[in-house]
């Protein structure tokens, strides 16, 4: 299969889609792999490395796109890449699809294959969006603590407390993996955390592997009223794999909150844990409601490209090479986690809760039905 590599475009997405590894992998597998040229620049990856993988170096991104089989990137299609799909293309990367109604209706005009790595499954697992997870929730308390200072609009409160002076209250929203990873990140800082989940067992287990300044407890609304009222960061990190995120925080919530106080929406891919959230960017990436501090950038990890380019490729490449070994089709129907991650099939949607968010069931397929065919 030829498979091929754009850059990213999104507004400081320094990620890449291939690491040089990759490359050696798929064409050791006898497939040919284009990359356009400076794509990896980012991530501090030369082109010379993916020559020396065995890459052909393409001078700009529709040479690309015009020459692959299966695109593989880190984010979802912009407006000007979308008359570069091309009809029954696979397309391999995060699309979160249910944040986005155009770029739903953009896929399905063009009637590509969309593998979205967001909801890939490996048992109750999502393989494809841990390693993402992980790096933005670690981030999220690093990006809470920036902007309490008072030259970023916060409180002018250190989170780690001094002597005599008690640390930041951090409420997390979400025990998953973004939740976890932010509490044990505002833990280490010395912060007092609060994690609230629904899910039982989650949050026994979190009580026993997080440290003592970590308090698990049940999420409703009484709770979350309560822990908003005395929370300097918030961290919005409820999950709904392929669904938009359930809004947590309201707008009247902001009220409780105290002025200064930040709120890092992790979930801003899916749409956002709070009502009053939309996506920013690393360029510009906060703003204030109600003097609450917003922090809603849509690709955080692209702020440490490397890191997270190596562990999202260390995630991506076993699939990779199923779907290039086999196609789409075949790979879904052997692999129940890439079926799971099949979104939308030539022109149909094939993930249930894409064609919920949008009021469009007429246009949903489920996915056996479409690679069973």
């Amino acid at each position: 299969m030829k498979i091929g590599c754009p850059k990213e475009i999104k507004d400081n997405e320094n990620r890449v889609g291939l690491t040089p590894n990759a490359v050696h992998a798929y064409v050791a597998a006898g497939h040919s792999v284009c990359i356009e040229k400076g794509a990896g620049l980012g991530s501090a990856v030369g082109d010379e490395e993916y020559a020396a993988a065995g890459a052909d170096i393409l001078p700009e991104a529709d040479a690309v796109w015009a020459n692959a089989e299966m695109i593989v990137k880190v984010k979802e299609p912009l407006p000007e890449e979308y008359d570069r799909m091309r009809e029954n293309q696979l397309v391999f990367t995060y699309f979160h699809f249910a944040a986005d109604r155009s770029l739903t209706e953009a896929c399905m005009q063009r009637k590509i294959i969309a593998l979205a790595y967001e909801t890939v499954t490996e048992g109750r697992a999502l393989p494809l969006l841990k390693p993402m997870s992980e790096v933005a929730g670690r981030m999220a308390p690093l990006m809470g603590a920036y902007y309490l200072m008072k030259p970023h609009g916060g409180r002018g409160l250190l989170p780690t407390g001094v002597t005599g002076v008690p640390p930041a209250e951090v409420l997390i929203l979400g025990g998953g993996v973004v939740g976890s990873n932010a509490a044990r990140v505002a833990a280490g800082l010395g912060a007092r955390v609060t994690v609230l989940d629904v899910d039982l067992e989650r949050l026994e287990h979190l009580g026993e592997v997080l440290p003592a300044n970590v308090r698990p407890l049940f999420s409703d609304h009484v709770y979350v009223e309560d822990c908003l009222k005395t929370a300097d960061i918030v961290v919005g990190a409820v999950l709904l794999p392929g669904a938009a995120a359930p809004k947590i925080v309201r707008r009247g919530h902001l009220k409780l909150m105290k002025p200064g106080s930040v709120l890092v929406d992790v979930a801003v891919d899916q749409g956002g844990c709070c009502e009053t959230t939309h996506a920013t960017k690393h360029s510009d990436p906060v703003y204030v409601i109600d003097d609450v501090v917003h922090y809603c950038v849509a690709n955080m990890p692209g702020a440490y490209a490397r890191t997270s380019t190596f562990a999202l490729n260390n995630a991506t490449l076993r699939y990779g090479l199923l779907l290039a070994a086999h196609g789409a089709e075949k790979a879904c129907r052997e692999h129940l986690g890439l079926k799971n991650g099949l979104n939308m099939y030539k022109g149909t949607v094939t993930c249930k809760p894409v064609a919920e968010a949008f009021g469009i069931l007429d246009a949903y397929t489920p996915a056996d039905e479409v690679v069973n065919r």
